[in-house]
């Protein structure tokens, strides 16, 4: 039988509708941005296996710092104990993040980094004897993981609405989704007036607001939406005003994918807690962060231990993956990584402008690391599919067949690579989605 055959028998993919699936790509090893099948063919990686690799697959620095650190401890539990790993890493964090941000509380991964996050935000006023602050505001679009929590502060949507009985209720404000600018207005001569929605919110609810959640900069599985810096500005100022905490959910733009750090950079702000995952460890293993200010951390320190923060994981803080992460902040230091991403954000912009002529495309959008085409079927009224849009699924398929690996979120498409691609190859990728756009989508 082959592998995939033999898939087909025990496993379940995620996101898949398994009845009517494509087969599975059968993936043997990767090198840089190719990975390859077990059939020899080669597919170049154009979204970092779900946004979580920088450097490239199977890169030799990082493969030796996972070995050595085998052979010293591979894990242990992180309640009443410590590792060199995990403190060497947090160290380089908080050296790295916001200034302000100076405790680290490691988790698994994204969905749990906002769990985190939000459990935080609900005790640090419960601890300063304020429970009545509950609630959290966010936004429209928003998408911060599948776990129940992390459910409950995305957008209504189909990946919630099976589970809506279990989810808790939030505040929703608008983003500002300047395509779609929910007030109808031009970027060119508004004044962020979208900001107006959360300020209104917070003045309504007073005391009872815990934080206001965000993806700065950039929401990912809402739709690549791409902000101005002064909406995340605004954001921190009105949580200023308002004396509620500001979570920053970075799980995909951290580590450079905005072409700053950390997108925060933009505000510039601080938050009063951030989340991380995704790159952090170059994509070889699952490990989070959820990093606050001092004064949240604070709030913890206690006598009395029912103010302790009772969360964990039994992979908390792994060395293994600790030590990966340490590794992939050499290589930003040593290979001008950040400078590389200002070349490809440029290359990017200068490539895929073309292609707002065609029919199908709605706007193109670029930020960092990353391009997204908004697909419509009706430029005048903007008219599209959404996330079920059917288009998604054909223009995968066109792409795998060239050698290339797209996965569109519905009508939107968007190429994320690791961070070493080549000027060519990058060339490349975009000759491919003009010619597949024509084809499928023209």
């Amino acid at each position: 039988m082959s592998l995939v055959d033999r898939d087909r028998a025990v496993v379940w993919h995620p996101y898949t509708q398994m009845k009517t699936r494509p087969e599975p790509l059968a993936i043997d090893r990767g090198d840089g941005v190719y990975l390859y099948t077990e059939d020899g063919h080669r597919v170049l990686d154009g979204i970092s296996s779900w946004w979580v690799n920088i450097h490239g697959h199977s890169h030799p620095r990082l493969n030796q710092a996972l070995a050595d650190q085998a052979e010293r401890i591979e894990h242990v539990i992180f309640a009443g104990a410590t590792h060199r790993p995990a403190v060497d890493l947090a160290e380089r964090l908080v050296s790295a993040l916001p200034a302000g941000l100076t405790r680290i509380f490691y988790s698994d991964n994204g969905s749990t980094a906002v769990e985190v996050a939000v459990k935080l935000a609900l005790q640090y006023w419960s601890n300063q004897g304020q429970p009545g602050r509950q609630r959290i505001v966010a936004l429209h679009h928003a998408y911060h993981g599948d776990t129940v929590g992390a459910m409950s502060v995305s957008e209504d949507s189909v990946f919630t609405r099976p589970f809506a009985p279990l989810l808790f209720s939030v505040d929703r404000v608008d983003p500002p989704y300047c395509y779609r600018c929910p007030l109808g207005l031009q970027r060119e001569s508004c004044h962020i007036d979208c900001l107006g929605d959360l300020e209104r919110t917070l003045e309504a609810r007073g005391d009872t607001v815990a934080a206001v959640l965000v993806e700065p900069m950039l929401q990912g599985a809402g739709g690549m939406i791409m902000w101005p810096a002064e909406f995340l500005a605004g954001v921190r100022k009105l949580c200023d005003r308002f004396g509620v905490l500001m979570i920053a959910d970075e799980v995909l733009t951290g580590f450079g994918r905005t072409g700053r750090m950390f997108a925060c950079e933009h505000g510039p702000v601080t938050p009063d807690v951030i989340c991380l995952s995704k790159a952090l460890t170059a994509g070889y293993l699952p490990l989070a962060v959820t990093a606050v200010t001092d004064a949240v951390y604070d709030a913890f320190l206690s006598d009395d231990h029912s103010k302790t923060f009772f969360h964990g994981h039994s992979f908390t803080a792994n060395p293994l993956a600790c030590a990966v992460a340490i590794a992939s902040f050499d290589l930003f230091g040593e290979n001008e990584v950040l400078a590389r991403i200002a070349r490809l954000e440029a290359q990017l912009r200068e490539g895929l402008a073309p292609l707002s002529s065609l029919p199908v495309v709605g706007e193109v959008r670029v930020l960092g690391g990353v391009g997204a085409i908004e697909l419509v079927s009706d430029k005048g009224t903007k008219s599209a599919g959404g996330y079920l849009d059917q288009i998604g699924p054909r223009l995968s398929s066109a792409f795998l067949d060239r050698g290339l690996l797209l996965r569109p979120l519905g009508n939107i498409l968007y190429f994320m690579p690791p961070y070493v691609i080549t000027d060519d190859e990058v060339d490349w990728v975009i000759e491919q989605i003009g010619d597949v756009l024509v084809e499928v989508g023209g």
